[in-house]
């Protein structure tokens, strides 16, 4: 399988990475490693990860990373794997 990720997903990657950076810029570089060494796992084993909490679909799944949630969606069909999002789920 390939793995796409969306616009979404890149441009919130990006603002997160920067906060990070506001503390540790080599935190920040370990955190983006290791997050998309993690994910390109996701292309052999798509179905690891739990079924999404935020979406009534099978094919949607949730990666968690770090308290990070990574919502991915998995396109049998076209065989591809698409990152939707990532978010941090805070409590009010």
């Amino acid at each position: 399988m390939t793995l796409i990720k969306e616009v979404h997903f890149t441009r919130n990657l990006e603002c997160i990475v920067l906060y990070i950076a506001d503390d540790s810029k080599s935190r920040a570089r370990t955190f983006s490693r290791n997050l998309q060494k993690q994910l390109n796992h996701l292309e052999y084993f798509p179905y690891k990860c739990r079924k999404s909490i935020y979406f009534d679909n099978e094919h949607i799944r949730d990666y968690v990373f770090k308290g990070y949630t990574i919502p991915y969606l998995i396109d049998e069909e076209n065989d591809v794997i698409v990152v939707l999002d990532i978010f941090k789920w805070i409590d009010k």
